[in-house]
This record gives structure tokens, C-alpha cells and sequence, in this order.
């Protein structure tokens, strides 16, 4: 049943790439936007220009910087969910070598890559396009692999076998942000006031996916989106991006640009931080816009407690005044979720909110 599936997967498959490469003049109708979700690019309508929060992330180990770096953080995260870090410690030589590895395997021929393509969710190793191409009513002009990264030792050997640079390249990226990953939910933790090994033990072993993004050029760039509006599932993504493109929602639901900054990442709260700070951080909703010239690339880290573990509302931010605002949830159940449910219409974290009535 499952060859089935995947044969009748491959004879409807078409990824952005080869729409790219094939010279279409217009995007195909299942890319066209209803009016109301285009991106009004070129335009001040719809989006708004705003400073976003710059973190220099060295503060966090000079003792007597610390704690500016930690309020920085704090105001970040309660007003956008978002901030971009510099000096975080990855060299400029791996990120370079992970942009390699991914620009080789994506202008690998087709055959090749769709050994990988799944439209199963749980798949640790999937190459797709869009969301989900077997589901998706509406496509985004995007093309991706995702493999789980945490521990590399039990999953590399799943990863991608061509091009031959690519395990040890993407390994070496992934091994450092799941590294910086640590260093940031222990500031995010102290930020909300909680010991910042709250989650120590749940990170070490916790889980890591490693989605590699690539968004073609693209001819109608304002009818269409790479990425639709939502959240992460995770605790934490660490956003590396080749140029602009992506956008944030802020407090006022505007749409702001996130600026490409040289050498820094972008760090975006997930739906479990939101849960375990009991709502005092919000996750941050997001989406992807495209260029009609440029091919942008982008390795989303997304880390999360182990599969089945149950994140709720630390108990230390929880009392008479503040009941738990959420159910517990685990990275499992949210995939058990998206297998079943459109996540654009109903974001997963609203459906374990608790009503204040």
C-alpha cells in the first residue's frame, strides 16, 4: 500500500525548482493566493516598518553583561517573539559549508531527490515541496528536505547520501546550533525568572529538525508565498537565512520584514516556550515571502522536548492569579495534529488553550 502511495505521490509531483528551471511565465493556479492572503509586496500596505531586537549574545558570557543581556532578551521576547543574535558563536566557515551542501543537493537531478519524498509527517528523512503536496489546497513556492538531527550519531546515516559533502557539512551546522540552542533556552529560562537548567535535562535529550528551505525565483511573487502564515511547534527555532524574506506578525497583527543582517541568526519562539512560560512569551506567527529574482535558502533548526514528552505551564509561573492558560502537549501530539487537521486554518497551540471562563 505504502509503494502505492508513494507512486501515485510521484506521478503528481512538480517541485518549485522545476517550475523555476522550466522558464513558466505565470505561477500555476495552485499557487494563486485569494486576494486577502497576498503579501502586497512593494507597497507600505500590509506590512510596517519596525526596529527589531539586534542581541550581541557575547554578553551572555561576560558576568557583568549578563543581565543586560538577559533583559534584552526578556523585552524581545515578550514584545515580538523574535530576535535576531549576533556573536553567537557558529563560525562563518560552517555556515558557508551548509549553504553549500544544501545549494548541491537542490540543483541535484530530480530523480535523485525524489528518492527521499514523503508526504508522511513522521518521516525522520523527507524531501518535499510546499507544505504537504498530497494535502495542501493551496501550494507554496518552496522546496525542502527535513531530517531529524538530535543525536546526529542515530540519524545522519538516513540523511542525504549525495551530494557527498552533504552529512558531514549540514552534521557540523547542526551540531552547533543544537549547542546554541542550550545556551539560549537557559537565558530564556533565567529571563522568565525560572532556574536556568529548568529544562536541561529535557534539551540534552530532546529533539532536533533540521528543515532546509529552498524558495525558487519566482514570476508572480505577489500572488504567492513560500511559507503561510504559523507558528513553530517547537521550544526554539534558529533561523539561518541567505537574504530577505521572511516576515513577522507583531502585537498589532501588521506584517514586519525581517532584515537580513550579515552573519547573525534569527531565534523565533515556538508554541513550547509560549505553553511553559504560561503565555507571559508568545510564540511568534510567521511567513515566508518570495523574490521574483533571487533563490533564497534557509536552515530552520526546530528543537523541541524528546517526541513524547509533555511540555505545560512551569509551575513556578503558575498561582492564584495566573492559572495554567494551557493543556500539556507534546512534539508527537502536534504531529499527530498536522497528519490530520489544516494547521493554517486552526493554529495547534488555540486548540490547547484553556477558556477563561
Amino acid at each position: 500500500m505504502e509503494e502505492t502511495n508513494k507512486s501515485l505521490l510521484d506521478d503528481s509531483f512538480t517541485s518549485a525548482m522545476t517550475l523555476t528551471n522550466s522558464g513558466v511565465p505565470q505561477v500555476p493556479d495552485r499557487y494563486v493566493l485569494p486576494p486577502s492572503q497576498r503579501p502586497a509586496l512593494g507597497s507600505s500596505l500590509g506590512t510596517t516598518e519596525t526596529t527589531l531586537p539586534v542581541i550581541d549574545l557575547s554578553l551572555l558570557n561576560q558576568p557583568l553583561l549578563r543581565s543586560r543581556a538577559i533583559h534584552e532578551i526578556s523585552m524581545a521576547c515578550k514584545e515580538f517573539g523574535f530576535f535576531q543574535v549576533r556573536n553567537h558563536g557558529i563560525p562563518s566557515s560552517v555556515v558557508k559549508d551548509a549553504f553549500d551542501a544544501a545549494t548541491q543537493f537542490f540543483d541535484l537531478p530530480v530523480e535523485e531527490k525524489m528518492l527521499l519524498v514523503s508526504a508522511n509527517v513522521h518521516e525522520p528523512v523527507r524531501y518535499g515541496t510546499s507544505l504537504n503536496h498530497s494535502t495542501d489546497r493551496v501550494h507554496y513556492w518552496r522546496d525542502f528536505i527535513k531530517h531529524y538531527s538530535h543525536p546526529l550519531s542515530k540519524w545522519i546515516n538516513m540523511w542525504p547520501s549525495n551530494p557527498p559533502c552533504y552529512k558531514d557539512k549540514v552534521g557540523k551546522y547542526a551540531e552547533a546550533t543544537h549547542v546554541l540552542h542550550k545556551q539560549l533556552i537557559e537565558a530564556i529560562s533565567e529571563s522568565l525568572g525560572l532556574e536556568k537548567n529548568y529544562l536541561q535535562e529535557e534539551i540534552e535529550g530532546g529533539s532536533q529538525v533540521m528543515a532546509v528551505n529552498c524558495y525558487p525565483a519566482c514570476p508572480e511573487p505577489e500572488i504567492a508565498l513560500g511559507m503561510p502564515p504559523h507558528s513553530d511547534f517547537s521550544s526554539l527555532t534558529i533561523l539561518l537565512q541567505s537574504s530577505q524574506g521572511l516576515q513577522i506578525m507583531d502585537c498589532n497583527k501588521n506584517w514586519v520584514c525581517v532584515p537580513y543582517i550579515e552573519g547573525a541568526l534569527i531565534v523565533q519562539l515556538g508554541d513550547q516556550v509560549e505553553v511553559m512560560s504560561n503565555g507571559i512569551y508568545k510564540s511568534v506567527i510567521h511567513r515566508v515571502t518570495v523574490n521574483k529574482d533571487v533563490k533564497r535558502l534557509s536552515f530552520a533548526s526546530l528543537h523541541s522536548l524528546p517526541l513524547h514528552k509533555k511540555i505545560s505551564p512551569a509551575p513556578k509561573l503558575v498561582n492564584a492569579n495566573n492559572t495554567p492558560a494551557y493543556g500539556e502537549f507534546s512534539f508527537n501530539d502536534f504531529l499527530d495534529y498536522i497528519s490530520s487537521n489544516d494547521f493554517i486554518q486552526e493554529r495547534f497551540i488555540d486548540t490547547i488553550k484553556k477558556s477563561s471562563s
